[in-house]
């Protein structure tokens, strides 16, 4: 029995209730005051007369003040039980009857499909992924306010709860592939727990973790795979850190023998800031090839010429590796002084403390700041308030890494340490997507979406026909077959211009191929070694594969 139906048999019960109170009533005082005795029935047709306007005066006139004024109470409680029944019974079945209908089964029909378990701002990556493969996937949503929401947006979600078998049962889990739980380290395990009551021994569990220490529980609770992106997401913040103080190409991606593709920051006091890229002499300087780059946060390939190089522009480029260290060089700070507190990390949760772990490895300095007093944290304090920065030595500071849990605190700290040090590179987390853009205007020099880095996790997990290269950084690099293009030259395929993707290279025979210009015809049995954003290698799945 769902919530109006039971505010309905509360309402009649209590209508019928008071129905049967004023009958006994009306009964005597027709007999005590106007010497008129009634038969009960009769006293109830009265009152329910009364009660729903119908009809008045069988018995009328009274002729007694006491009859008359009970009439007077009978006729107020009729109109207020009335207007009582509108927001109680009426208003919310013409809402339901008028609302979405949002689906709490999926089709016999649907099989091989995913449950995302439940929606959250990392899901979107991962449903992208999966559209993009042609894999279907289904949220499972138990508040209804928010499958309503989902479901009006034009997602696959049903109105079930996920750690309940009979909710699992209801989105065929039977006939799913994989089963994808990213709430909360509790109700994951919980969700885990449910699926191995009734999923069938090939589907495949993938937990995301927010603490690394809960990895064994959910291995014990029966999740096949364990996935904690924070750890993975601080390690490439602070990558752009130890690779911004030296020429070793630790986050570059081997795509085949002596072949390499690379994110390379321009930082503030690099010679390249205020160059054109034509004008900037890099491929004369270094012999590498500029496939793409991202301007305040646009990717763009190939690049314009003519667009100015400045501290916000990341070069994707490749080549051979001394071509990239020569590269390398061009892209780093003219002043390579390193002082104490070089490194300033905010915020030391998960992400932060990777980075923190990260930076002890390589031997960088570095101070941390939280709001919270504990084991490893230097200056104890809101990073908004200046106050705090001064204290951790911002002044002195090469670069700042932003690690904070929510996107509107550190799209605003990066406004407050662009104001106080403007020569200071800020490197910075976000949850979602969406805000990536919006911490570029703000003034950040390198930005990483936890959003992204799930979904390309997850989804490098369950899909096993697609290969994922880079998963904690900017570039999206995939390994797949491009059935669509057999036949076709890459000049025919148009793939930049229709995906605005690279084919960087393509393994033929156990052999990469690096040489692919636009003569390069695809053959069956190709697997294409492809560059750009999520969006861009999603598009190129779309249309290629």
């Amino acid at each position: 029995m769902d919530k109006w139906q039971r505010r309905t048999a509360y309402y009649l019960l209590m209508l019928t209730g008071v129905m049967l109170v004023y009958a006994v009533i009306y009964d005597h005082g027709m007999s005590a005051y106007e010497s008129e005795p009634e038969t009960f029935l009769h006293s109830l047709q009265v009152v329910v007369e009364t009660f729903t306007t119908t009809g008045f005066g069988s018995d009328a006139p009274w002729h007694t003040p006491e009859m008359n004024l009970l009439i007077i109470i009978m006729d107020t409680t009729g109109v207020f039980l009335i207007f009582l029944a509108l927001p109680v019974l009426v208003f919310p079945a013409m809402e339901e009857l008028l609302s979405t209908t949002v689906p709490t089964s999926v089709s016999e029909s649907l099989t091989d499909h995913v449950l995302v378990c439940t929606y959250t701002a990392r899901a979107d990556a991962l449903i992208d992924e999966l559209d993009a493969w042609g894999v279907d996937s289904v949220i499972l949503e138990p508040d209804r306010d928010t499958a309503v929401q989902l479901h009006e947006a034009g997602y696959d979600v049903i109105n079930a709860d996920p750690e309940s078998t009979e909710g699992l049962e209801d989105a065929g889990i039977v006939r799913a592939r994989a089963l994808v739980a990213d709430v909360s380290d509790e109700v994951d395990a919980s969700i885990v727990l449910a699926a191995g009551e009734v999923g069938d021994e090939d589907l495949q569990v993938v937990s995301v973790v927010e603490d690394p220490e809960s990895v064994s529980y959910h291995r014990l609770a029966g999740a096949d795979e364990v996935l904690s992106p924070r750890p993975l997401l601080g390690r490439g913040l602070a990558s752009k850190v130890t690779t911004g103080i030296s020429t070793e190409l630790g986050d570059a991606i081997e795509i085949g023998d002596d072949f390499d593709i690379a994110e390379l920051p321009i930082h503030r006091t690099s010679e390249l800031v205020g160059k054109t890229l034509s004008d900037s002499g890099i491929r004369e300087r270094a012999g590498v090839n500029v496939i793409g780059a991202w301007f305040s946060g646009e990717f763009r390939s190939p690049p314009d010429p003519d667009a100015e190089l400045d501290n916000g522009t990341v070069l994707l480029v490749t080549g051979r590796e001394d071509q990239l260290q020569a590269l390398k060089e061009l892209t780093l700070s003219r002043v390579r002084e390193f002082r104490r507190g070089e490194t300033i990390v905010v915020g030391y949760g998960q992400v932060g403390s990777a980075v923190a772990e990260q930076l002890d490895e390589a031997g960088v300095p570095y101070r941390v700041i939280d709001r919270e007093q504990k084991p490893g944290v230097d200056v104890v304090g809101d990073a908004l308030d200046p106050d705090v920065l001064h204290a951790a030595e911002l002044g002195d500071a090469r670069t700042v890494v932003l690690a904070l849990p929510d996107d509107t605190t550190t799209e605003f700290a990066t406004l407050v340490i662009r104001d106080e040090s403007p020569e200071t590179e800020v490197v910075a987390r976000v949850t979602e997507s969406e805000s990536v853009q919006k911490m570029y205007r703000a003034g950040a020099d390198y930005v990483l979406s936890l959003a992204s880095v799930s979904g390309r996790m997850i989804a490098s997990t369950i899909l096993e026909d697609e290969e994922v290269l880079s998963i904690d950084q900017q570039v999206d690099v995939i390994r797949t077959e491009a059935t669509l293009l057999v036949g076709q030259t890459l000049e025919e395929a148009q793939v930049r211009k229709r995906t605005g993707c690279t084919v960087v290279g393509v393994e033929r025979d156990g052999e990469v191929i690096t040489d692919v210009g636009p003569s390069f015809r695809i053959e069956r049995g190709d697997q294409l070694i492809v560059a750009g954003t999520d969006q861009g290698t999603n598009r190129f799945r779309e249309l290629c594969c």
